[in-house]
């Protein structure tokens, strides 16, 4: 965390995640403009002027002081252009995750790049011992990030949506590997 209290930024092997600006709306509006984005989570495609009153809220941070919004726009260090973005809500040891990848740049990896990364980042750096995703139940592709990400099923439902989870090691210590690729 940035001493203002807005998450540092993390690099993948092939993607920059940024900490969501406001003048990240402009670009995030054309990545995520496909209505099939919409299709297991609700809503619609936002434009840049709504997108940019959602992002200075979301930038203010939680209305709670016990609660982290940590969000962040990936960019793809080949071309330089955001491709989707990835988010954690902490509260206490525990982050509840999400990500989502604009379809021009789906089917090649960064979906569970990102993740994987974000759960690393957030056990790694000590933020989160337990990270949790709710995935709506047909969305395979989703599933298969999570599973990418180090999480399992629970077989716990909630809204709809199936809990997946990691729980990290207790012996888990700053910088040290947890998830997919941990020795």
């Amino acid at each position: 965390m940035q001493a203002d209290g807005a998450p540092a930024p993390f690099p993948t092997s092939r993607l920059d995640a940024l900490p969501l600006d406001v003048a990240h709306a402009e670009e995030m509006a054309a990545v995520l403009r496909d209505p099939a984005l919409h299709t297991f989570t609700g809503g619609a495609p936002e434009d840049a002027g709504a997108l940019r009153a959602r992002y200075e809220r979301q930038s203010a941070g939680s209305p709670d002081p016990a609660e982290l919004w940590w969000n962040w726009v990936l960019r793809v260090r080949d071309g330089g252009a955001l491709a989707g973005y990835v988010q954690a809500t902490v509260r206490g040891s525990r982050a509840e995750v999400a990500w989502v990848i604009g379809t021009p740049w789906q089917g090649r990896g960064y979906a569970k790049e990102a993740a994987a990364g974000l759960v690393r980042f957030l056990v790694g750096q000590g933020s989160a011992r337990t990270v949790v995703a709710h995935i709506h139940p047909e969305h395979t592709a989703s599933a298969a990030v999570a599973a990418a990400a180090g999480l399992l099923p629970t077989g716990e439902w909630e809204d709809g949506e199936v809990r997946w989870l990691l729980d990290a090691p207790r012996d888990a210590a700053p910088g040290r590997p947890v998830g997919p690729g941990r020795p």
